[in-house]
């Protein structure tokens, strides 16, 4: 048997590299792909921009932003809210004004057909004996008036028109990019990390692999590290330190205030790239798959 090209049409089996190449030029069949380093951000980087928090701050889950960056998004987003409910309004008084000229017409028609048969009422028995005495109604669509109900494709004047897109409420609370829990600026905990005292002072912090440390055992932090923010202080520190020394006495050891459950606040961390890290690595695009 002659070997073919990869591209080969003669065959009778459809190969998995056509079936790829089918589904990447005809956009049918879902995608998956296992996302790289690039696409993962360290643990100390800000949701949004992806970058070294410089002044970071976290929400009550976890998910560490930095604070221009995400008063920015509150800004942009209560501007956007404001513009949608403005938007809803109008439709909404518009569509109020619409049903109020609807009830006005409806009601001014049954006082003119009311005036009518009250002015003639003789008509009026005549109408209701023809209909009586013919027993069956046509179903004719140009009798009886239907020729201007009956909406009609091929003349512009009886063509039914396409009504507006009806918009409902906008939500009016600020949703966390991350969790999509509502955010608030007083719910926002200023944090800090303590940098890795390494002696070098000529390197960058951002091109550092090892930034920054414990702030009570000294260990270095990464995204392979579980780690944890203290509100009372503000520092981050691992979560073996705090399941070792904290939870003794659940007391602060940078300033010594009490602590409860809710003071301890596991950071949202980017992946390690093991498969046992607990972060979802891979991505998937669902899209509609040909059938034969």
């Amino acid at each position: 048997m002659t070997r073919h090209a990869k591209n080969c049409t003669a065959g009778t089996v459809y190969t998995y590299h056509e079936r790829k190449k089918d589904t990447a030029t005809s956009g049918y069949g879902s995608k998956s792909i296992r996302v790289g380093k690039d696409s993962v951000k360290d643990f100390d980087c800000c949701s949004l921009t992806l970058q070294p928090c410089r002044n970071p701050v976290i929400t009550p889950d976890g998910h560490l932003y930095d604070k221009e960056a995400i008063l920015e998004y509150i800004i942009h987003k209560k501007k956007e809210i404001a513009l949608k409910l403005k938007k809803y309004e109008k439709q909404k008084s518009k569509n109020e004004a619409e049903q109020l000229e609807i009830g006005q017409a409806e009601a001014e028609s049954q006082k003119k057909a009311f005036m009518e048969n009250e002015a003639n009422p003789v008509k009026m028995i005549n109408n209701s004996t023809e209909a009586s005495t013919s027993g069956s109604t046509s179903i004719s669509n140009m009798k009886q008036g239907k020729d201007k109900a009956l909406p009609s494709f091929w003349l512009p004047c009886l063509t039914p028109s396409a009504s507006a897109s009806v918009m409902t409420k906008p939500d009016e609370k600020v949703r966390c990019p991350m969790s999509g829990k509502p955010i608030k600026l007083k719910d926002l905990i200023d944090i800090t990390f303590t940098p890795i005292n390494d002696r070098d002072t000529k390197t960058s912090l951002i091109t550092k692999q090892a930034r920054y440390v414990c702030a009570v055992s000294n260990d270095v932090l990464g995204n392979s590290v579980p780690c944890v923010a203290l509100k009372t202080s503000g520092k981050v520190v691992t979560m073996e330190c705090v399941e070792k020394i904290i939870k003794k006495d659940m007391i602060d050891p940078i300033n010594g205030k009490k602590l409860t459950d809710k003071d301890i606040i596991r950071l949202q961390r980017g992946a390690s790239g093991f498969s046992a890290s607990g972060i979802q690595l891979d991505a998937k695009e669902i899209r509609p798959s040909m059938q034969a």
